[in-house]
């Protein structure tokens, strides 16, 4: 099954599409032949870098992009993506809707199976869905599954584990009841925090199962050989998955590594294939060298700073946006990033329809942040007079990431220079990072999001109270009534309107400091094909082959 909304806008076969940086010999050339040698005997390992240690490989415990783009390769879910980055069926092999929109029926395939051979059913994702919302497992994904009946009751301790709409009515048989109509709701079902787990071993063990490579079970095209601890995840082809003919690979090698010039040296070196996190300056030659092995992609994707609003004086709604408009976006992108990157005045990115599926929800928003330094000068002394405060002293937190510590320095500068601010920075990985913001153990921080599904509610519902993502310590009872309105309307010129006006109640208030809407810069040696990438989804190597 494939939609009108995923066709328009899942995109990028990178070994084919013709986009920014295609053209004559660059920097990356000349150092195919030792990548290919690379890879042991005649199997075909691709490898990449997937970021920082992972947290956790439990579907319900990951939230971080290091995280998911492996889960992406070792778990599927009712609906997955396919070689076009289309949303099509995964484990299910069809589905009803009632009509009123809240009763969703899966079956599930008779032939899906576990790693390890045990048959997936749908008491797996009856088991998996609601560990996810057990208030003990401590998912900060857990609003993910809000869309269910009683899930949300059930997450808060208001309500009971059987009160969620998910049931397995049968071995193939699962039934989902939503709480309100929800029009991307089969997006989510390729989502993470939606894939299965096998009921079994979960309930016999909790999570434990997920800790080691020996003990790892799961049910998508490759499954887990080795997890060496801050090295490398280590897959291979999984032999019980239902189509693993149109798996090329034998397996895909993740390395564990946050420093992007190591990265880029191991690209270089022919030890990984496909890099997609390349140092700003390597970005900025290569783009102006029309690399061949060069693509600049499109993400559905912001770069942001969050303010702690619960700390003096970033609790005045002045001195953020005082912060906010001495910031000149387009000289980062420029100077400092160098990806081709759009300068964001706003939360929600391009390339999501709007009511109208023709008009681009960004484009009929507008923008919202003006930069203008003297203004941000007198704003920032009203503030801080407000606050009884002369002067302003305060970190920038950011994970350990060489393009993170440029754009801090540059906005360090721009604070001081424009402000008289003085500004200093801290880095950390990304595990004591988010820990430190979900305690609100900060000042300013950097922050990035990728769209879980293609519409504005995944950038804006984030920020509500409820959310275990936001992070700032604002709430609104206006903007948690707005997303409470979207999520109920039917009506879709409604429904975009009440996101609309809650955009522009959070750009008023400015809890958080949009910079720049993502793209994506990745090289990939010519012998490497078939890599596929989704516009909210990091790069899937899946349908990808070795050619020697």
């Amino acid at each position: 099954m494939k939609t009108r909304l995923t066709r328009l806008l899942s995109v990028l076969l990178l070994g084919t599409m013709a986009l920014t940086g295609c053209g004559s010999n660059g920097a990356g050339a000349g150092t195919n032949e030792t990548a290919v040698s690379a890879n042991a005997g005649d199997l075909k390992i691709a490898k990449l870098i997937s970021g920082g240690e992972p947290g956790s490989l439990h579907p319900a415990l990951s939230q971080g992009t290091h995280e998911s783009i492996i889960l992406d390769h070792i778990f599927e879910g009712l609906m997955k993506r396919d070689e076009n980055s289309e949303t099509v069926y995964g484990m299910a092999e069809s589905h009803t809707v009632s009509e009123d929109g809240l009763t969703y029926t899966f079956k599930i395939r008779p032939d899906v199976k576990w790693s390890n051979g045990d048959p997936v059913t749908a008491k797996d994702f009856e088991v998996a869905w609601k560990y996810v919302l057990d208030p003990d497992t401590g998912s900060n994904y857990a609003f993910q599954l809000y869309y269910l009946e009683g899930a949300e009751e059930y997450n808060t301790g208001k309500g009971s584990v059987d009160e969620v709409g998910v049931k397995a009515l049968d071995d193939t048989t699962l039934e989902v009841k939503l709480k309100l109509p929800t029009s991307y709701f089969l997006q989510l079902c390729a989502f993470y925090t939606y894939y299965p787990v096998n009921s079994k071993l979960q309930e016999e063990q909790g999570s434990e199962w997920s800790h080691n490579g020996d003990t790892f079970v799961s049910n998508g095209p490759f499954s887990v050989k080795a997890w060496n601890h801050d090295e490398s995840v280590e897959l291979v082809k999984n032999e019980e998955y239902y189509n693993k003919d149109a798996v090329k690979l034998d397996g895909v090698t993740f390395y564990i590594s946050e420093d992007l010039n190591t990265q880029w040296q191991m690209y270089q070196n022919g030890e990984i294939d496909i890099n997609y996190d390349l140092p700003a300056d390597v970005l900025g030659q290569l783009n102006a060298q029309n690399d061949p092995e060069l693509k600049i992609v499109p993400e559905l994707a912001n770069y942001f700073y969050r303010f702690n609003t619960q700390e003096k004086p970033f609790n005045n709604v002045k001195v953020r946006k005082a912060l906010s408009m001495a910031v000149d976006r387009q000289l980062i992108i420029d100077e400092v990033t160098q990806g081709g990157q759009i300068p964001a005045y706003a939360v929600v990115p391009g390339n999501i329809p709007d009511a109208d599926e023709t008009v681009d929800f960004r484009e009929n928003g507008g923008d919202f942040i003006k930069e203008d330094v003297e203004e941000a000068q007198k704003l920032l002394a009203e503030g801080l007079a407000e606050e009884g405060m002369s002067s302003l002293d305060f970190t920038i937190l950011y994970n350990t990431h060489e393009n993170h510590k440029k754009v801090a320095e540059a906005i360090q500068q721009m604070w001081n220079e424009n402000l008289g601010v003085n500004v200093s920075l801290e880095n950390v990985e990304m595990k004591v990072k988010v820990d430190r913001e979900h305690k609100l153990d900060y000042d300013v921080s950097r922050a990035g999001w990728v769209g879980d599904y293609i519409d504005p509610n995944t950038f804006l519902d984030m920020y509500t109270s409820w959310s275990s993502q936001n992070d700032t310590g604002w709430t609104s009872d206006k903007y948690d009534e707005l997303i409470t309105k979207a999520s109920a309307e039917i009506d879709p010129v409604a429904r975009m309107g009440y996101l609309h006006e809650a955009e522009a109640l959070i750009m008023e208030d400015m809890p958080i400091m949009p910079l720049y809407f993502y793209t994506r810069g990745i090289t990939t040696k010519p012998y490497l094909t078939g890599v596929t990438k989704a516009i909210n989804r990091d790069v899937s190597l899946i349908y990808a082959d070795i050619n020697q």
